[in-house]
């Protein structure tokens, strides 16, 4: 223990002083044209010299513990005794007090300087209000720092008990025998592979020394990990427990009953509180929205109106037959959305009336603060401005795009613009191949489409209410064209589109359009759109208007469609206009521009158009032109300003509200949301606010429900990650004073963005995750973003595989552009140990955390090898006490399903929380683990170029089918190569282990990663069909061996093709990787990469026995052959026999090892020597590559000293890629890519077999599982919807029941209520189908068949 304080107090002083000096080299650097500015969040002299005072006195401690330090090792007589002669002569008081005296003082003093330097600044940066003070919230700065304490201490608790163990007993002089003379544990020396001269580079030696250091390296990530997952059970705890203060409990219990009897009911006195006397206007405004959604039916909007005394017709009229029908509401009984959507209203209105609600510490009163209520002032509702930035996003989904996807080649890559056989089929699939995008649609919400069926037939859109023949007739094109749009908008309202996204928006204009008050304000201003002065909707759209490529003419006329149909509304579009904008939108602008005089035609080349619907011209009218200097976007490539945060400051010019909120186009408000906007917003500025100075918080967070959920297995995964983060996360980072701005719809304070340049940061590379520098500068400025529990917008994510997996690679490097902007480093310097703490959690903690974790599975593997080569088996680990003896079958990740059960549980209740967790859990498994390994994947890879790279996810539909040849080009370098490499190691421990007949361990875990790596986007891609799979393998394979792009006067559209992800084959994938390695990355970068991986070559030699080396000439013989084949590949023009071939000569190593090793490359026979040819060939690869490392820089740098020198830099660069496509086959590369490949499309075959016979043989078991209940009724080999109706319809025909009964609302079970209806089906009668109508001369289907009809195609 001596030891161990001076060398801990040494160590700790030689850390500070290197790591602060690094710092003040760097910031001298970095920052040195700013010195002598007087600016805030620029270094001062104060900062500087804090640091310089922290060299010197790191730097003094570390020579005065030094010179008074006393170190001493037990003599080896003493190894098992502290008595007697082998008592420590330093441990009487007053020698003890002597040598640890100075590193006690050292420490004290460090703790000292430590809180002082890490303080609390104020400001951080300045402040964001006159009124903000320096002790505000000192509360909460109690809190923050005692909920750190315990954090930290359960962290301490964990690392000493359980994860320090593993170490035990490891050291290098007690395990290997290294005589060092003093050691940190004071030991005595002990007999080992390093014991004795001439022992010290000895393979058994060095593989020792590395398992100890391996294994410490290990622990230290493994401890730098713990405190996320420490975090993640606190999260949990204490959200539940605020959410519990917070009214939450039962808040989506569908199972709870909902009395509206007036006067009686417990609802509906708390409706008739919050929202005054006319509650029943609002409920009857609800449930037409419901129905107008088709989330219920006619008849049970009725039976609920019933249920509260009115009507959806009058608030009066009520008859005795209709007061018969008041009873508690069953919410189970209907819609799943329909159920959770009013649940979650009447139990948060708990929370609106509380004193704990959004307004904390306000008493509610009914008469001037409800919106209905006796005095209530319509000057109490603040104007509110919604703003949905749009780019060239679907807007409302086309009639051929539902139509599409049943038949086979929809499932192919497509060719661009849709031209069949034209360009290269580099698109993604429009569909699964088996079923049209309509019927998948159907498939997730069959009652809603009964819904809508219904509906159209009260509308007399429909003859009948037959949901089956509305899909026919829609199929056959022999709807009415209003029926038509009907069917358009009820599946744009269940996709992720732009429209959506506008009709959610205007959801609050309904709710305010309901209002007396607000009927009478406008009452008396007839000239005005209801209700324009107190909320507005702006629909941004990016590409409006503009010519093709950059536009698209269909989403243009469905934002007319869209501007037509609420042209009424407060719905305004704003757009821009370039040189490449359209002849007729030009036109409006220059008409408008002519109309107020001064302007001539195209008097702006860029301006911001701000326009909404004429009825009367049926057309967009100009309200605004704002002439712009320079376009939206600004710079050139990759590095132009964010998009996102431009579109929203396009739209942010027109803005009038006191409160702005952005809208992704992937979102939706139910109308009884918007009712609640009203009071959530009083909490920037509370009713009764005297000092009004400046809102109480600059970004209000609210909840979130992911309605993607329902979209297969994918979209749960997906789903549940995010609502988990949306709710007990950001509410237990409010508690702690760190939530950020993090995308999702907060509503901000108008004046601070417009004061701001934006909502948003928009800086090129630096500002890829956008949002959250918005809660960067909220943060800095010492201001406040709450969140709040009784407000919920729905959003949508990514409900495929390889989109989901692009998401998380684009937060992941926005994550590495965080930690290097200059935000990132002021709030670090300045916010305080305790925030520091939180602000990591709150940013960049999860993506990090799972980088380490990834990294220490690599060195888990390595580590049992290193123990293997140093005779350390299991039982001598057993001995020593460490827990590397045994298998880790738990992952920490288990943890991480906390906060999301907590919620769960406090929300649905114990029992669904349990099922939907648990029940979860296999799936969540493969997903995350396979998105976890993304995610280190695209935060290592933004460590090493320093940008930022932006991931398109388009947000398909659940049911695209995932082609072969998409994945390998999403995976191949961040898991296929990954999971190869840990498969290697794993084998290699595996044979060195049944050579030495030492006991092994299973690592259950590394297996389960390298599989999930492997075959996880198989597993989750849709309808495994022999037809899909024949065509993915055909295509695959001409994706290996495909000849395009191998020319060398190719190599221009090559590396255009890799920047752009359309590559054609396997060729052009790793050749504009390679190119892009070395022509992107600095030279410097380069330097480091190759010097490391010289010393890890170095390090193999040292510990890899002589012996196995030896096994190196006979790849060296075979490498050699290879290199002839490759020159005769060049010159007989890349003949593809050449290439396979060579294969065949690397499994020729075998017999060829007689000839160059004798007798002993296979003796006794060639199992035994598996171990030697395995690792040499693995240590053959790592030379290889470190000389094509070499050969290549040197071909840099004389690239580089061309350039330098005056010559052509385009001549040089071409000459540059050309020799690394030479290198690219000589050194095996593409070689290798081509056996991984081929190892992919067997895996690939394999797995999707597999998954066939289950569908097959198990009732369409993996359907069933992975997209949803009525696709896995579905026949094997059929079509859903081709021959029968929903099932959900089926059933009820079958059961003589229907989705609307008045037993929705109460009654008894045993009465047959008269609004029962049995739907009929032409399927079940012998009334023929009405014939479809004759298609127009020589039309074909899309297969190029002739049509005889519109339903029937010739033979």
């Amino acid at each position: 223990r001596l030891n161990f304080i001076q060398f801990s107090a040494l160590g700790d002083a030689g850390f500070w002083a290197f790591t602060e000096v690094l710092y003040i080299l760097y910031t001298t650097w970095q920052r040195a044209p700013s010195f002598g500015f007087r600016s805030p969040g620029l270094p001062t002299c104060t900062s500087i010299f804090e640091h310089v005072l922290n060299v010197a006195f790191s730097s003094a401690g570390f020579f005065w513990v030094y010179q008074n330090a006393n170190f001493a090792n037990k003599p080896a007589l003493c190894a098992q005794s502290d008595v007697g002669m082998c008592i420590d002569d330093r441990s009487s008081p007053e020698k003890m007090l002597g040598i640890i005296g100075p590193a006690l003082c050292y420490w004290a003093l460090r703790v000292i300087l430590f809180i002082v330097f890490h303080r609390h600044r104020f400001p951080i940066f300045l402040f964001g209000a006159s009124n903000r003070g320096r002790f505000k919230g000192m509360q909460q700065e109690a809190v923050v720092n005692g909920m750190w304490w315990v954090m930290i201490a359960a962290c301490m608790f964990l690392e000493v008990y359980f994860i320090y163990p593993s170490v035990r007993g490891m050291d290098i002089n007690s395990l290997c025998g290294v005589q060092s003379g003093v050691n940190i544990y004071g030991v005595p020396a002990q007999y080992g592979h390093c014991s004795g001269q001439g022992k010290g580079f000895a393979f058994n030696c060095v593989s020792c020394v590395s398992s100890v250091g391996i294994a410490q390296s290990l622990v230290f990530l493994v401890c730098l990990v713990d405190i996320y997952f420490i975090f993640y059970i606190c999260s949990a705890i204490v959200g539940s427990i605020m959410g519990q203060n917070r009214f939450l409990n039962d808040l989506k219990n569908t199972a709870v009953p909902i009395d509206l009897r007036p006067a009686t009911g417990r609802e509906a006195k708390l409706f008739e509180e919050v929202f005054g006397p006319g509650w029943q206007r609002v409920w009857c405004a609800m449930l037409k929205n419901l129905l107008e959604e088709s989330y219920i039916s006619p008849k049970q909007a009725d039976s609920l109106a019933a249920a509260a005394r009115t009507s959806l017709d009058s608030i009066s009229g009520i008859t005795p037959k209709d007061a018969r029908r008041e009873k508690p509401i069953n919410l189970k009984k209907f819609n799943t959305i329909a159920g959770e959507r009013l649940a979650f209203f009447f139990h948060s209105l708990k929370g609106i009336r509380s004193p704990s609600g959004p307004v904390r510490g306000k008493k509610f009163f009914s008469d001037t603060d409800a919106l209905t209520g006796k005095s209530f002032d319509l000057g109490s509702v603040p104007t509110l401005t919604m703003i949905i930035p749009a780019y060239n996003e679907v807007v409302i989904p086309s009639s051929s795009f539902l139509r599409d996807g049943a038949l086979r080649e929809d499932a192919m890559n497509q060719n661009p613009d849709g031209q069949v056989g034209v360009g290269d089929p580099t698109l993604p699939p429009v569909g699964d191949g088996r079923n049209s995008n309509l019927s998948f649609i159907i498939s997730q919400f069959p009652d809603e489409w009964i819904f809508l069926a219904e509906r159209l037939h009260s509308q007399g859109l429909l003859e009948d209410t037959s949901s089956h023949r509305l899909y026919k007739r829609f199929m056959g094109e022999a709807l009415a064209p209003e029926a038509e749009e009907e069917v358009r908008i009820w599946t744009m309202l269940r996709t992720q589109s732009v429209g959506r996204t506008v009709v959610g928006a205007l959801q609050y204009g309904e709710a305010l359009s309901v209002l007396p008050a607000v009927k009478q304000y406008y009452a008396q201003r007839p000239d005005k759109r209801m209700p324009e002065d107190h909320m507005e909707v702006i629909l941004a759209h990016q590409t409006y208007g503009q010519n093709a490529p950059e536009g698209d003419p269909e989403n243009d006329m469905a934002v007319r469609l869209l501007l037509s149909r609420y042209g009424k509304s407060s719905l305004v579009l704003v757009f821009h206009i370039t040189p490449k904008s359209g002849a007729h939108i030009k036109g409006l602008v220059d008409q408008f521009l002519e109309s107020r005089g001064g302007y001539g035609v195209g008097a702006f080349r860029y301006a911001s158009v701000k326009c909404r619907w004429n009825a009367a011209r049926q057309d967009v009218e100009v309200l605004a032109v704002l002439p712009l200097q320079f376009p939206l976007r600004i710079g050139q490539g990759d590095f132009k300003t964010q998009g996102k945060a431009c579109n929203q400051l396009n739209g942010l010019r027109f803005a009038t509200g006191h409160f702005v909120q952005a809208l992704d186009c992937n979102m939706g408000v139910f109308i009884g949301e918007g009712f609640k906007v009203p009071y959530v917003l009083r909490v920037f500025m509370p009713l009764d606010r005297k000092n009004r100075i400046a809102p109480r918080c600059r970004y209000l967070g609210f909840r979130e429900f992911i309605f993607t959920g329902r979209e297969g297995t994918v979209g749960k995964c997906h789903a549940s990650a995010e609502w988990t983060f949306g709710t007990i996360y950001q509410r237990f980072l409010s508690g702690m004073g760190t939530r950020m701005h993090y995308g999702h719809p907060d509503f901000v304070d108008g004046f601070w963005v417009r004061n701001r340049g934006g909502m948003s940061k928009s800086s090129p590379v630096v500002n890829l995750s956008e949002d959250i520098f918005a809660g960067y500068n909220v943060r800095m400025r010492e201001e406040a973003s709450p969140h709040v529990d009784v407000l919920e917008f729905e959003k949508g994510r990514e409900s495929t595989f390889n989109s989901a997996s692009n998401f998380f690679s684009k937060i992941s490097g926005g994550s590495i552009a965080v930690m290097r902007s200059r935000d990132n480093h002021l709030l670090c310097e300045r916010i305080g140990l305790a925030h520091s703490l939180s602000f990591y959690f709150t940013s960049v903690a999860f993506y990090v955390s799972n980088l380490f974790i990834d990294m220490s599975i690599y060195l888990y593997v390595t580590l049992f090898i290193m123990f293997t080569l140093s005779d350390i088996d299991l039982a001598k680990l057993n001995e020593l006490g460490s827990t590397f003896s045994t298998e880790w079958v738990m992952s920490m990740g288990i943890f991480s399903l906390f906060p999301q059960f907590f919620e769960m549980v406090l929300e649905f209740g114990a029992m669904k929380a349990t099922r939907e967790v648990f029940g979860m859990l296999p799936a969540a498994t493969f997903f995350f683990i396979f998105q976890n390994k993304n995610i280190a994947a695209a935060l290592r890879n933004g460590i090493k170029t320093g940008i930022a790279k932006y991931f398109f996810t388009g947000r398909p539909m659940a049911n695209q089918h995932q082609t072969w040849r998409d994945i390998y080009v999403t995976y191949w370098r961040t898991h296929y190569k990954p999971a190869f490499t840990l498969l290697t190691l794993y084998l290699v421990y595996q044979v060195l282990v049944h050579q030495t007949f030492q006991g092994s361990l299973p690592m259950a875990l590394v297996i389960i990663t390298v599989i999930s790596w492997l075959i996880t986007p198989i597993i989750f891609s849709p309808f495994p069909r022999w037809p899909l799979i024949e065509q993915d393998i055909r295509e695959f394979s001409a994706f290996i061996n495909g000849k395009a792009g191998k020319e060398e006067d190719e190599l221009a559209e090559v590396i255009s093709r890799g920047q752009s992800g359309k590559v054609r084959t396997l060729w052009e994938c790793g050749l504009a990787a390679e190119i892009s390695r070395w022509t992107d990355s600095s030279m410097w970068l380069q330097l480091l990469e190759f010097v490391i991986r010289m010393a890890s070559t170095a390090y193999l030699f040292l510990v890899v026995p002589a012996e196995i080396l030896d096994f190196l000439w006979l790849f060296i013989v075979v490498w050699s052959i290879n290199t002839v084949c490759v020159s005769l590949y060049f010159l007989s023009g890349h003949n593809n026999l050449l290439l396979n071939a060579q294969g065949i000569a690397w499994l020729s190593a075998i017999p060829i090892g007689g000839l160059v090793l004798g007798s002993r490359a296979l003796s006794p026979n060639v199992t035994s020597r598996l171990p030697e040819l395995l690792i040499s060939f693995v240590v053959f690869l790592c030379v290889l590559a470190l000389f094509q490392d070499a050969v290549l820089i040197l071909n840099k740098c004389l690239y580089l000293f061309r350039t330098c020198a005056g010559g052509s830099s385009e001549i040089a660069l071409r000459h540059h890629n050309q020799f690394v496509r030479k290198c690219f086959v000589y050194f095996q590369v593409h070689q290798m890519d081509m056996v991984e490949a081929y190892l992919i499309l067997g895996s690939n075959t394999i797995i999707s077999l597999v998954l066939l016979l289950i569908d097959r043989l198990v009732c369409n078991a993996h359907t069933w599982w992975l997209l949803n209940r009525e696709l896995g009724r579905t026949p094997f080999d059929g079509q859903y919807l081709a021959k029968s109706p929903p099932q959900i319809e089926f059933d009820q025909q079958r059961d003589l029941t229907s989705l609307g009964t008045n037993s929705d609302v109460g009654e008894e079970n045993g009465e047959l209520s008269p609004s029962i209806v049995v739907v009929p089906s032409y399927r079940n009668t012998k009334m023929p189908a009405p014939p479809p109508p004759p298609p127009p001369p020589g039309a074909y289907d899309r297969a190029g068949r002739p049509l005889l009809s519109a339903g029937h195609v010739a033979p």
